[in-house]
């Protein structure tokens, strides 16, 4: 890797910061680049890290001239640039087409054009039976990952994805809302008590897309088996923590929420490997010769997906401790 050129997209957000960070401290990549819209937090991430192997690049995913200039002479791309938040897309649907399917399509254009070695795309758990418009544009982001990498050899560029769960803490998320608003000693507001989320931390990300960049192959998706809680639950555990008397309070789910997420659909399960502490499902390699598997399909199984209403569920003190490990929350308690 010490003559590599490692690129990021979206690499002033939440994990490209973790991911940068752990990066610089354990491996001895020539050059790593950081490719973000935002000029303001490219900026702050240029003072606070003062390295001369960070190189910033100021451009849109949507613009493909810009991903372009951003990955020639690059080696390995990380790809975590994406609209996130599920009520703005909702509202600005195309706006997430543009930049979770189209942008991402740019990226892997160039990737190719420009001969990377290796590319990893971050996905989510809502593209897993997707409701809302943000799962369905990352469930397409995924699929065009996979079309992409049907037709590319294998010795010389590899495209794969990971696809993980609610980070705790990170931007947009409901624990810093949680924490502002025992602040601010107001009520903390859950959509539903019963709802369940993945409980994933922002290393447990970075180890995530560590191993699948080390262990995939053309088309693979990665995802890590993680502990689950109810919203209800995470709420108590933070009012617990912050020692606050902040009430609790039931607003409804709001617009393209699910009750409980998937991280595995039931006809994923079937083609994928478990491999201790992850599940790989390799992509389906069949062409448009449908002559060939139509004539004869294949056996029937049966499988139970992957959910944060069936994976192990964390209680009060076990939610406690994994709120924790979270350096925001570990300051403040200190």
């Amino acid at each position: 890797m010490k003559s590599s050129i490692l690129l990021i997209t979206g690499g002033t957000g939440s994990f490209g910061n973790a991911f940068l960070n752990k990066t610089l401290k354990k491996s001895n990549y020539e050059e790593i680049r950081i490719f973000s819209r935002d000029e303001k937090k490219q900026d702050d991430l240029r003072k606070k890290l003062k390295s001369e192997k960070v190189k910033f690049y100021i451009g849109d995913v949507r613009d493909k001239d810009s991903i372009e200039k951003a990955i020639k002479g690059v080696d390995y791309i990380f790809h975590a640039a994406a609209l996130k938040q599920v009520p703005s897309c909702e509202f600005f649907p195309i706006e997430a087409v543009k930049t979770n399917i189209l942008g991402t399509s740019n990226v892997l254009s160039a990737a190719e054009k420009f001969g990377v070695k290796k590319l990893v795309v971050l996905s989510t758990d809502k593209a897993a039976y997707p409701i809302n418009a943000m799962g369905m544009t990352k469930a397409l982001m995924e699929k065009t990952m996979m079309a992409a990498a049907r037709n590319l050899d294998d010795k010389k560029t590899v495209f794969l994805g990971t696809r993980y769960g609610n980070v705790m803490a990170s931007r947009g998320s409901v624990i810093p809302l949680f924490i502002d608003q025992i602040k601010k000693n107001k009520p903390l507001t859950i959509t539903n008590p019963n709802m369940t989320r993945f409980m994933m931390t922002l290393s447990d990300a970075v180890d995530l897309v560590q191993f699948a960049f080390e262990n995939g192959t053309n088309g693979d998706l990665f995802v890590q088996k993680s502990p689950a809680a109810t919203i209800e639950v995470l709420a108590k555990a933070l009012i617990e923590l912050y020692n606050s008397k902040s009430d609790i309070q039931n607003i409804g789910i709001r617009h393209g929420e699910k009750l409980y997420e998937t991280l595995v659909t039931k006809e994923e399960m079937i083609k994928s490997d478990d491999l201790g502490n992850y599940f790989k499902i390799s992509t389906d390699i069949r062409d448009l010769n449908y002559d060939k598997y139509f004539s004869k399909g294949d056996n029937v199984k049966v499988a139970e997906e992957y959910n944060s209403d069936n994976t192990n569920h964390l209680n009060l003190e076990e939610m406690k401790s994994l709120l924790l490990k979270i350096p925001k929350i570990k300051a403040d308690l200190a």
